[in-house]
């Protein structure tokens, strides 16, 4: 089985600040942005509840979509996660077990 590469949304709570990233490993990079060790804009809004991801199979892939969601406008990606995860829950439990 190949690498995999994710592309998720993190927020500071429901229908608050959103950040779309891309990481070759969910876990760890979610529990940065949690932690604070990732100086910048999640720190400085705290930005930490992941409420949406995606895996891709090739890093191209990923980043094409990244870029692609970071250009949508905010009801676009607010409709995304809310299909997915209407209860915004944190997807982060889920991956630390």
């Amino acid at each position: 089985m190949g690498r995999s590469y994710w592309v998720y949304i993190l927020c500071s709570g429901r229908n608050g600040t959103l950040y779309v990233g891309v990481t070759n490993d969910l876990a760890r990079r979610v529990h940065e942005h949690r932690t604070g060790v990732v100086a910048g804009f999640t720190q400085r809004y705290g930005v930490k509840v992941l409420v949406w991801f995606e895996e891709h199979g090739e890093i191209t892939e990923a980043i094409t979509r990244e870029k692609s969601l970071k250009r949508w406008k905010r009801a676009w990606k607010l409709a995304l996660i809310e299909r997915a995860n209407p209860e915004w829950r944190d997807l982060y439990e889920d991956l630390a077990h």
